[in-house]
């Protein structure tokens, strides 16, 4: 498919006013992705989030990490979830199964056509970038942030833009890997130092290298003040 004529509707929206017609048609399309979404994904559970780079292969220090990393979370009870693609987030997808825990996936149709990776109890396809990104974080209690690219990052700083201006309940936040992410580091702190963040937004994310303590800061944040407890029925699953 030629990436020009992909999502040619969401492009003609975007370029100004439209036939309300078409207006129309772009919102109900919309909607549809939304119920397509919560049908598939509203029995999953309380979800952590992964984020991260689809470029890392399996043997890649990245990619390990990921995928140890979600198998402890997974082993606290909750289900991993993440873009359901390749790279960190089939890493992430794969240590929850390894450890018997529930993997799901919100995977983005794209023109290179990404397939959602084998390691997904359940997974939806989302057209949208916006609508994906609505799902992740409505399931999710918490989200690690890996080494990644410009979607990573997106993801990262909408979600604290959102907790920043109490638009949705503050939950733990975790920058996995300072020394890929320390000119970034840098540059949040320039902003500290020009007033454009305050001191105090530095404590909506933790920072470190350290998997034990990523999965320690995160079940200290979500299972007592979220009051999750577990159901009797299962090992792994929390509920409200």
């Amino acid at each position: 498919m030629n990436k020009h004529s992909f999502n040619k509707e969401e492009i003609e929206f975007l370029e100004g006013p439209q036939s309300r017609r078409k207006d129309y048609w772009f919102a109900v399309k919309v909607v549809f992705e939304f119920v397509k979404g919560f049908r598939i994904l509203h029995f999953v559970g309380p979800c952590i989030t992964i984020f991260g780079s689809a470029r890392f292969k399996e043997g890649h220090p990245h990619y390990e990490s990921a995928r140890k990393l979600a198998g402890l979370i997974a082993r606290q009870g909750f289900t991993i979830m993440t873009g359901g693609g390749p790279g960190i987030m089939e890493a992430a997808n794969r240590g929850a199964q390894e450890v018997g825990g529930k993997s799901v996936g919100c995977n983005i149709v794209l023109p290179f056509e990404q397939q959602p990776n084998p390691y997904l109890d359940k997974f939806t396809n989302i057209r949208y970038f916006f609508v994906r990104k609505v799902l992740l974080l409505k399931y999710s209690y918490g989200l690690v942030a890996m080494p990644g690219g410009f979607g990573t990052l997106d993801e990262l700083f909408e979600v604290l833009t959102l907790i920043q201006t109490t638009m949705i309940h503050r939950y733990p936040v975790v920058v996995f890997n300072r020394a890929y992410h320390q000119r970034l580091l840098e540059y949040v702190d320039e902003m500290v130092k020009n007033g454009t963040i305050s001191p105090e937004d530095l404590e909506l994310f933790m920072v470190t290298d350290d998997i034990d303590e990523a999965v320690e800061f995160i079940a200290r944040n979500t299972i007592v003040p979220f009051g999750l407890k577990r159901i009797r029925k299962s090992k792994w699953l929390w509920e409200k």
